[in-house]
């Protein structure tokens, strides 16, 4: 193929081809050429033109197909429009004489096609250039149409299509002969001909004026021809012209002069008349049709029907939304004129009426529904209830004066139905489109929705009285704040009309349709109105019998509220069950003894009533089957069974009382029997075992009875049928967006499809899918779908015999019965068995024996060849099932050989079409059966009847059948895969374009051939690359066939492509291909679009953004008006179909899509990702009464108007969405969070604005959120004050992200304020409406939250501002506090739980950060008093904000703690095991009531950790103190209400101690703890787990619960082993230092407990010897621990583990293992560090827990895990800071050492012994070989410090240790390094003063001497740096000291040896001001030592002076010359000594 790659053809290697590669070549070499020639250049185009001309001429003779020929055309065209154009004329005539050639054989054809296309292309892409030829031309061209055949005719209209658009006006001569032959072609019998001449006479309007002018008439009538037999193609086109031409007409201006004499203005009227004639009377002509009139004859046809319905929304869509705002009225009265009584023809049947309704609906949804925005739309709605109001004054009007003549005008009744079924339905589906934002029209008083709506509730006609019913259960869906006043209205108006029938049956619809309704309003309705329904439907079905004129009525009413109350589900109804169970079991006779009684005594009224009950009987029962699973315990299954016998008995006796009775029970008696079949089929079959063979002869009646005459296949059959293989039967099973009105063209003429009032039972069931209306059908239809679905279930639990005898009689029964009858029997059969052959695949059962398999075989063998393609189709899927279910390859084989035999004989259509099905469906449920000979035979004769072009239904299902083999065959395919991929192309090819369905299959074909090719096709071989390039073929000729479905084919092909070789997609094709059909009238193409751009931009967003928008720019052409792709960018045109469309599953591939894009691009595209999600929230602002606060109003005036400027669509000029749905809106809210954590992980800049600034100045291209943030609150405050509910809770939860992101973000320009105080006034007003007293509880307790964040996050330090936001809790407190009485009564209970707590944790979270400030307060304060004065005033700014917070709390503090207090014991409560469920309080907790117990749950699991922990601050700030008067409340057993919190306590009758209050407190809280910290889940919150902690850290700060925790050893160390467990599964360092600070506390509350317990003993023994008092601590007297019961010991395990993960070198199993390489130092992170130092803080503590006894035992493990840690991490680092971990382990070395235990007599040998091994150990670190230079010299001779200082002295003074410890003081005195040295002297200092002179005297003696003589060498050299000073100054420090603590007799001689050095590093006045900063320094500080000394030992000093006259002289002048500076520099020296000294306290050990 790379040898096609050329400008000119490569003949050469053309010629060596075969004739199909030839045809390949070609079509690869002209598809290369189509790219080539726009990019070459004119000069070699002109160079070549000759040759090339020829080449492409010469083409058109070798009879081209459809694609190559398209393609051929279009390169001609190009050619000539870049290259030279003198010889076009010769390409025309040479076309021209082509056509005009008399060769008529089929092999000519396509020659004579080929030129048809040239000369349309030619002409389009050349137009006026051409000059005059063109009336040659087209005369040549309508001449041969005369005799061409369909494909002919369908070419020449596309040429002619053509060759107008590239003329335009200059074609008028023409005009009129094309308008002639496209007329006569618009009702051609070939569907694509029709088509293609609608497209043509769509081009001919925009020029030729008389189409819509003086020809209207006629062209009108001839579009309602055309729709006569029409297919959904046609209809598009058809009706695309019409509605174009008719808003054409309607708008039209110009009128040239000629035609101005016998022009008509044409009005509104005019033209809804035309329409309304073909939507009334069809495509025949006003006599014809008065005479059908006359004689009662057939009405419109459907399909004109359907084809006007169409026409309507095009004319409407084409004007736009703005012409349908203005001229709403006049178009809703002529819309529901339609089906008034005004034309009482077109809906004098039920069929006629229901199909125009349908239609009516269509018309209005896709308009109002479709176009409007919200604001129309509200509009729209009113318009729709004056609509209503105008009715119902009508019916009262009629019904009143009927009453005057006593006899009902029942006409004008009725009249009116329709009409208000309508308005009803659109009413409806607006307002639940609307959602809450629909509430200012419900609150319109002058409109009154609600009142017409209700009022017609009472209309006569029952499908009124549902319709109304259901647009109520839309309102209340929309507005769930009315579901609870409607219920009441209707069941207040239902109780006071209880004697009128339209009022019984009307408000029990109405209340069943809100009960349906409450399950889609998540804050459902008050848990008593379930008893009150309860109460009136008893009511109802007990007075059923008093008044025979409503007992029908109310029986029905009756029964329909019981099933509907089951929607609540289990927790309402398991309060009414056994009330139900009982009205259950009375409605049947209890024997069949009394069945005969009640046969013998009824008539037909009394029969009538007693079906209808039982049918609701039945229905109830279902659906608590259905809703209350749950309840379905074995008990109540055995209640429910007695009446079933009986009401089977009654099914068998139906016909027999239905022949006794007459006509009058036919409905009811259906009704029954398609009840009780809907619920045995819901029931276990094993419950009605007994009763099997009566059903089952039941069943078979049913399924065979021959008077229907109605074809159901339409409702039966696609269930059964693969989704794949409905494709195969047209576009009318597809999802389409016409779907609604097109169904009915799928039924027989003799149903319309379903309505609500053929069955009222569905009003309270759950919506299907996308349609809005239930549509339930007739009785007669559902009869057979529920005896099938009961069949299907019953046949797999009968005996084999039965099985054999049930089919054999089915078999006959199909057998007697002849012509359409039989094939309806057939239908049902088939269905019936396909249902329980599915149900035995699911319970993997046996068919049974060979005969009963032959039977089967039967069955289905006739329905494979039946006429009906749907039919067969199932068949098909039924052959296979059978093969499924029997599953013996045998059995198999023999099936396919049946069809193999078949195909090979058979001739005709059918057969061959389903057996050919069959085969691929025997793949699908057999994977690859599994001979590969088997596959071989299949393949080949699918091959030869894929090939079989007399028919394109066979190649079709044949095709089809074979990409199912494809698929399924998997690898063993691999062999197939050249030659079937050759034939898909070879086909693509050839067959012509008017076969879509056969271009749809070789589509799925490819499909399938790439997904087995799968990975494969990234290969680089010649045979993979082959393949490749045939795939991509393949796909290019599908993306050029006209038909949509097939594109959508290509694209999904090339989606396969992208994703197994994306290197080989050309990326920017497929992207501008996806772009141009975003906007396709077909959903499936826009479906395949989405799904893939959904794909590509996983990988590659920003190029597919990039090709999107390239493409628009560069498109010279009229690119799709719809999508604004070039100033909002792919993804704003995504946003904006998103908002267009309604299909569920469209919508959500887009949301996928744009959250892939956003995650990938929004950080680079910041500010356009904003733009577009800000232009979304604004676009609803005008909308919005609330006035925002706003600055940059007139900026964006200004923009909007230069954009005005360049954009032509004037409509557009602020908004790219105009007035987008509220579900668009949210999801920009939702991305705006998105965007705003992309920008968390892209990094600080985006939360820093200094930062920011800077970068945006180095780089403008650079862009960051926090620039930003104005418009961030804009737009949360946008949403947060919609009237959208969904909306207010997105635009809080932004607000919430908001505030907690940018919280700490500080403004540059005013130091001490942060960026977000400037918006406190937007959060404030976006806070305060969710506050309002009618707003719904989910965005109250949302604006907690919020509220919460705002005070916490600091932002407000002023409290005046505070005090705002801090109101609305304050108010919201106060509504807590009123309690249960003052609830809400709109919603469930478990809302006002909701609210509740969210109000309590919002305060429980301020309450923690007021605490944690404080806190933070005092430690700075403790701190800044070192600090100067000199930030007093900020110091000051700061305890005022927190101690402020708190003041704020503090006053309702007392309030507050109680209700936490409860909702704690309410959780406590709820979170008990199911087992204890009896010892929960009746009545529910303080919160929450017993009944809505399940709905409370989560609410309390989302609050009560914040709570906790509050309480337990609260309870340690009162130090467990404070006890309350009434505080007996507390009493556990017993919740409180808010209510009784406040009474008098001597009311009360069991009031506790403090103590046992405090206990329970303390219980509370710590059972709490443990509970949740056992076992957090996997999905547990980590806030909700350190919240836990932190309460626990709280509770255990005060010495009251210390000291509980301390007696009680158990609870410790349960405590501590929870503790374990939670740092072994958690990860987090947060979660893992909190817990230790936890076990800290606890361990020093067993340490107080022990301190206690010794103190006290001493008190009482005091007198008695020391001896004998008791041994207190772990270990008593045996030094033993027991594990388990030892907190020593779970203490220990818990910081081992703790040490060991950070640090698995201290395991001393691992250290010998390969897996830790010995003396590699690891650096540990700093929460490392951090959590080894808190580890070694507990460890050092642990000996004061022990007896003397038990810390010998426990030493060793601490001593080693204290020196390991230390040998491990001390590591060098540069500053020669201490790392972290040494810090800790030397400060846990020192608390060890000093331990009382070391002295403690019973342990202090033991406690010496183990020391001075330690003490070796930290020796012995040293001499590991090459490890010095790693290790740190100064930790461990800090730790030999640590040891010689802090223990007692036999430890250290024994000589060995002494000996080593002194050399190590030397090696390291001789250090090269400054900062080891003067550590040295640091350490040396402080052993040269121990008290013990056995100590410290041997380290003088070695050290001193070496100590001196390195000052005086320093005398010569003088310190360079400051490292050097001050390790001289530490030397000078040290000898200043070993003076001081020298026996008298030796100091004078150490001071003569100190001076003289001390002197000498004076300098003079002269070298003092040369001198270097150091050695300046030195002389300072030398002087002031001397300064010292010198008085100390005056006379020593004297001596000295008066021997040395020099350093006399020396030191007199430096006294002098430095006296000034000297003070100046002693105060600052001073200040310094004071800082230096706060820093060293850390690193201080000693």
């Amino acid at each position: 193929m790379e040898l096609a790659h050329s400008l000119l053809l490569n003949e050469e290697a053309y010629n060596q081809l075969g004739e199909f590669q030839k045809a390949e070549f070609i079509f690869e070499w002209l598809q290369f050429l189509e790219k080539l020639l726009p990019v070459t250049s004119r000069a070699d185009i002109r160079e070549n033109q000759k040759k090339l001309v020829e080449q492409l001429t010469s083409l058109l003779n070798n009879s081209p197909g459809p694609p190559t020929r398209r393609l051929l055309a279009k390169n001609l065209a190009v050619l000539y429009s870049t290259g030279d154009t003198f010889s076009v004329y010769q390409t025309i005539d040479k076309c021209n004489e082509l056509i005009r050639s008399k060769d008529d054989s089929p092999s000519y054809l396509p020659t004579k096609l080929a030129a048809v296309v040239c000369l349309g292309y030619l002409y389009k892409k050349l137009g006026r250039i051409l000059g005059n030829s063109f009336t040659d031309t087209v005369g040549n061209v309508l001449k041969a149409m005369k005799n061409a055949e369909s494909q002919g005719r369908y070419e020449i209209m596309l040429s002619l299509q053509n060759i107008l658009n590239g003329l335009g006006a200059a074609a008028i001569p023409c005009h009129r002969d094309i308008y002639k032959a496209a007329r006569s072609c618009l009702t051609d019998r070939s569907m694509a001909v029709r088509c293609a001449a609608a497209k043509c006479l769509l081009e001919l309007q925009n020029e030729a004026i008389f189409m819509w002018s003086t020809d209207l008439d006629s062209v009108v009538t001839l579009c309602f021809k055309s729709f006569e037999g029409s297919n959904y193609d046609v209809r598009l086109a058809v009706s695309k012209l019409l509605g174009t031409i008719l808003a054409r007409a309607l708008t039209s201006k110009q009128i040239t002069a000629s035609t101005k004499h016998n022009f008509r203005r044409v009005s509104l009227e005019d033209v809804m008349e035309l329409l309304g004639t073909g939507f009334l009377r069809g495509s025949c002509g006003f006599l014809r049709a008065s005479g059908d009139m006359l004689k009662g004859t057939s009405s419109v046809s459907r399909d004109v029907r359907v084809g006007v319905t169409q026409a309507y929304v095009v004319f409407v869509s084409t004007l736009g939304a703005q012409w349908l705002e203005r001229n709403f009225s006049a178009f809703l009265s002529h819309i529901l004129d339609l089906v008034s009584q005004s034309h009482p023809k077109a809906v004098q049947s039920a069929m006629d009426a229901i199909g125009c309704r349908r239609c009516v609906s269509f018309i209005l949804r896709a308009t109002v529904g479709g176009l409007l925005g919200e604001k129309a739309q509200i509009a729209a709605a009113k318009e729709i209830c004056q609509a209503i109001w105008k009715l119902k004054k009508v019916v009262d009007a009629a019904i009143s004066d009927g009453n005057l003549e006593t006899k009902i005008n029942t006409t004008d009744v009725t009249a009116s139905q329709h009409v208000l079924v309508c308005a009803l339905q659109e009413l409806g589906s607006l307002i639940h489109g609307l959602g809450t934002t629909a509430a200012p029209l419900l609150q319109d008083s002058s409109t009154g929705v609600l009142e017409a709506v209700i009022s017609v509730i009472l209309h006569p006609s029952i499908s009124v009285r549902l319709t109304a019913a259901w647009c109520l259960r839309c309102i209340a869906v929309a507005l769930p704040s009315h579901v609870s006043l409607l219920l009441d209205r209707c069941i207040e108006r239902l109780s006071a009309l209880k004697s009128c029938p339209e009022a019984v049956t009307g408000y029990s619809f109405a209340v069943a349709a809100l009960l349906g309704a409450v399950k889609h309003c998540p804050l459902g309705i008050p848990h008593g109105k379930g008893k009150v329904i309860m109460t009136v439907a008893e009511d109802l079905l007990c007075s059923a019998s008093q008044n025979s004129r409503i007992s029908l009525q109310r029986m029905q009413a009756g029964w329909l509220l019981i099933a509907a109350l089951m929607t609540l589900g289990p927790a309402v109804v398991q309060h009414h069950l056994p009330r139900i169970l009982l009205l259950w079991k009375c409605i049947f006779p209890s024997s069949p003894k009394d069945l005969e009684t009640e046969k013998t005594r009824g008539d037909a009224f009394t029969w009538q009533v007693t079906l209808e009950g039982r049918a609701g009987a039945l229905c109830a029962i279902k659906s608590f089957v259905s809703h209350c699973a749950g309840l379905l315990t074995d008990e109540v299954v055995q209640r429910l069974l007695p009446p079933l016998p009986s009401a089977v008995d009654l099914l068998t006796q139906l016909s027999s009382i239905y022949k006794s009775y007459g006509n009058s029970l036919k409905t009811p008696s259906t009704v029954y029997r398609q009840k009780l079949y809907e619920l045995l089929a819901v029931l276990p079959p094993k419950t009605y075992e007994g009763d099997f063979s009566a059903i089952l002869k039941e069943l078979v009646t049913d399924l065979t009875v021959t008077d229907s005459q109605i074809d159901a296949s339409a409702f039966l059959l696609p269930s059964l049928c693969h989704e794949n293989d409905l494709l195969l039967l047209g576009p009318l099973l597809q999802e389409t967006d016409h779907r609604f009105i097109e169904e009915q063209l799928l039924l027989g003429n003799s149903i319309a499809g379903g309505s609500l009032e053929y069955d009222p039972y569905s009003i309270y069931e759950k919506f299907a899918k996308g349609d809005s209306v239930p549509k339930p059908l007739p009785p007669a239809l559902s009869v057979i779908s529920a005896a099938s679905r009961l069949f299907g279930v019953m046949f797999s639990h009968i005996t084999e015999s039965h099985r054999l005898q049930v089919l054999e009689q089915l078999l006959n029964s199909i057998k007697q019965t002849k012509g359409s009858r039989q094939q309806i029997v057939q239908l049902h059969v088939v269905s019936a068995f396909s249902t329980s052959l599915k149900h035995l695949a699911n319970c993997k059962g046996s068919l049974g024996s060979e005969e009963v398999r032959r039977s089967a075989l039967m069955l289905v063998m006739g329905a494979l060849e039946s006429n009906n393609p749907l039919l067969r189709c199932a068949a098909a899927e039924c052959w296979a099932r059978l093969a499924q279910v029997v599953s013996d390859s045998a059995f198999t084989a023999g099936l396919a050989q049946v069809s193999f035999d078949k195909l090979k004989s058979a001739r005709d259509v059918v057969s061959r079409t389903g057996h050919s099905l069959a085969l691929g469906c025997l793949y699908r449920y057999l994977g690859g059966i599994s001979s590969t000979q088997h596959l071989n035979a299949c393949v080949g004769i699918l091959y030869t009847l894929s090939q079989d072009s007399t028919s394109p239904d066979v190649q079709a299902w044949a095709l089809h059948s074979l990409s199912l083999i494809v698929d399924l065959a998997g690898p063993l395919y691999h062999v197939h895969v050249e030659p079937t991929l050759s034939l898909v192309l070879m086909l693509l090819l050839s067959v012509p374009p008017a076969y879509a369905e056969v271009h749809q299959s070789l589509g799925r074909c490819l499909n399938a051939l790439i997904t087995t090719l799968g990975p494969e096709l990234q290969g680089s071989s010649t045979a993979v690359s082959a393949l490749r390039t045939s795939c991509l073929l393949g796909c290019a000729v599908m993306q050029d066939n006209p038909d949509c479905l097939v594109q959508a084919q290509a694209i999904s092909c090339l989606q396969q492509l992208h994703m197994f070789a994306p290197r080989h997609v050309n990326l920017s094709n497929l992207v501008s291909c996806l772009c141009m059909n975003l906007c396709s009238s077909y959903l499936l193409l826009r479906r395949a679009v989405v799904a893939c751009l959904r794909q590509l931009v996983q990988r590659e967003a920003a190029e597919v953004s990039e090709y999107a928008v390239a493409l628009v720019k560069e498109s010279k052409e009229d690119f799709t008006p719809d999508v604004n792709i070039r100033e909002i960018g792919l993804e704003g045109a995504l946003l904006g179909l998103l908002d267009k469309e309604l299909d569920p599953r469209l919508c959500q591939d887009i949301r996928e899509t744009l959250t892939h894009m956003l995650t990938s691009m929004a950080v680079e595209k910041l500010s356009f990702w904003l733009k577009l999600c800000k232009d979304v929230l604004a676009a609803s602002a005008d909308f919005n009464t609330v006035a925002s606060i706003d600055t940059t109003q007139e900026e964006e005036t200004a923009k909007g108007d230069d954009v005005s400027v360049l954009t032509s669509d004037s409509d557009d000029r602020f908004h790219p969405f105009r007035n987008p749905r509220w579900s668009t809106r949210v999801f920009a809210a939702e991305c705006v969070c998105k965007i705003i954590s992309q920008c968390e992980n892209a990094g600080s800049a985006h939360f820093d604005i200094t930062l920011a600034q800077e970068r945006k100045q180095r780089d403008s291209r650079d862009d960051f959120l926090v620039l930003h943030l104005a418009d961030l609150v804009r737009m949360a405050f946008m949403a947060a004050t919609d009237h959208s509910d969904q909306l207010r809770l997105s635009g809080l939860q932004m607000l919430q992200i908001i505030v907690r992101k940018f919280a700490a973000v500080p403004e540059p320009e005013f130091p001490g304020h942060v960026i977000l105080e400037q918006y406190q006034a937007n959060v404030g007003a976006a806070l305060r409406p969710a506050f309002a007293p009618e707003t719904p509880p989910d965005v109250t307790a949302k604006a907690c939250q919020v509220c919460s964040a705002w005070i916490a996050s600091g932002v407000v330090s002023d409290l005046n501002d505070l005090r705002r936001v801090h109101q609305l809790l304050v108010s919201s407190l106060l509504k807590v506090q009123a309690g249960k009485e003052a609830q809400n009564e709109q919603y469930n209970e478990s809302t006002s739980t909701m609210e509740v707590l969210a109000v309590l944790k919002a305060w429980a979270e301020v309450y923690i950060v007021a605490i944690e400030k404080q806190k933070n307060q005092c430690e700075t304060h403790k701190h800044s008093l070192k600090i100067v004065n000199s930030s007093e005033e900020s110091y000051r700014d700061v305890t005022f904000s927190a101690s402020g917070l708190l003041d704020l709390v503090q006053a309702d503090l007392g309030t507050l703690s109680k209700l936490w207090l409860a909702a704690l014991q309410d959780f406590a409560l709820l979170t008990l095991p199911p087992e204890y469920a009896s010892q929960l309080p009746a009545e529910g907790g303080t919160f929450y009531t017993a009944e809505t117990i399940e709905n409370a749950r989560p609410h309390y699991y989302s609050s009560w950790a914040l709570i906790l922990y509050a309480t337990a601050l609260w309870l340690t700030s009162t130090g467990f103190i404070v006890v309350d008067p009434d505080e007996g409340v507390t009493n556990l057993s017993r919740p409180v209400t808010p209510t009784t919190m406040c009474q008098d306590s001597s009311t009360r009758p069991l009031v506790k101690s403090p103590e046992d209050v405090n206990t329970d407190r303390f219980h509370l809280i710590l059972g709490i703890s443990v509970e949740f910290l056992c076992s957090p889940g996997s999905d547990a919150a980590m806030e909700n787990i350190i919240a836990c902690l932190h309460a626990l850290q709280a509770l255990f700060d005060v010495p009251w619960p210390r000291s509980k925790i301390g007696g009680d050893q158990e609870l410790g160390v349960e405590l501590l082993n929870v503790l374990h467990r939670l740092i072994l599964t958690r990860e987090s360092p947060d979660i893992q230092l909190a817990a230790l600070e936890v076990v800290r506390l606890i361990l020093f509350a067993a340490q107080e407990h022990v301190k206690e317990k010794r103190r006290s003993a001493e008190v009482d023994d005091g007198a008695a010897e020391k001896e004998t008092l008791p041994e207190f601590g772990e270990g008593k007297d045996t030094g033993g621990l027991v594990p388990g019961k030892s907190l020593v010991f779970a203490t220990l395990e818990l910081c081992v583990c703790i040490l060991v993960r950070q640090l698995p070198q201290l395991n001393p199993k691992l250290t010998c293992s390969p897996a830790v390489p010995p003396g590699k130092h690891l650096l540990l992170s700093e929460d490392g560090s951090r959590l080894v130092a808190a580890a070694l803080v507990i460890l050092s503590d642990v000996p004061a827990i022990c007896s003397p006894e038990g810390s010998v035992s426990v030493l060793p493990t601490i001593l080693y895990l204290i020196i390991g840690v230390l040998k491990e991490t001390a590591v060098k680092l540069r500053d020669g800071q201490l790392p972290l971990t040494v810090a800790a382990s030397l400060q846990a070395l020192k608390g060890l050492l000093s331990s009382p235990m070391a002295r403690a007599e019973k342990s202090q040998n033991a406690w010496t012994d183990l020391l001075r091994s330690a003490l070796v150990t930290v020796l012995d670190c040293w001499d590991q070989d090459g490890l010095l230079q790693e290790l740190d010299e100064i930790s461990l001779l800090t730790a030999i410090t640590v040891f010689v200082m802090s223990t007692s002295p036999e430890v250290t003074t024994v000589e060995c240790l002494q000996k080593r410890c002194i050399e190590k003081f030397k090696t390291t005195l001789d250090s090269k390094d400054p900062l080891v040295q003067c550590k040295c002297y640091q350490l040396l200092h402080s052993i040269f003063q121990h008290p013990n002179k056995t100590v410290s005297y041997p380290y003088i003696h070695s050290l001193a001497p070496s100590i001196v003589g390195k000052l005086q060498e320093t005398e010569k050299a003088k310190p360079e740096n400051a490292a050097e000073l001050q390790v001289i100054q530490e030397g000078i420090k040290v000898v200043t000291a070993l003076t001081a603590a020298a026996e008298e007799q030796h100091r004078a001689h150490l001071v003569a040896c100190f001076l003289p050095i001390l002197i000498s590093f004076l300098l003079d006045e002269n070298a003092l001001v040369s001198a270097t900063i150091s050695a300046k320094n030195l002389h300072e500080f030398a002087l002031q030592t001397l300064m010292q000394i010198g008085p100390q030992y005056s006379s020593v000093f004297k001596k000295l002076m008066a021997s040395s006259p020099t350093m006399k002289a020396r030191l007199e002048s430096a006294i002098k010359g430095n006296q000034e500076s000297i003070k100046v520099k002693t105060s600052k020296h001073a200040k310094n000594t004071g800082k230096s000294s706060s820093i060293q306290l850390k690193t201080n050990f000693l």
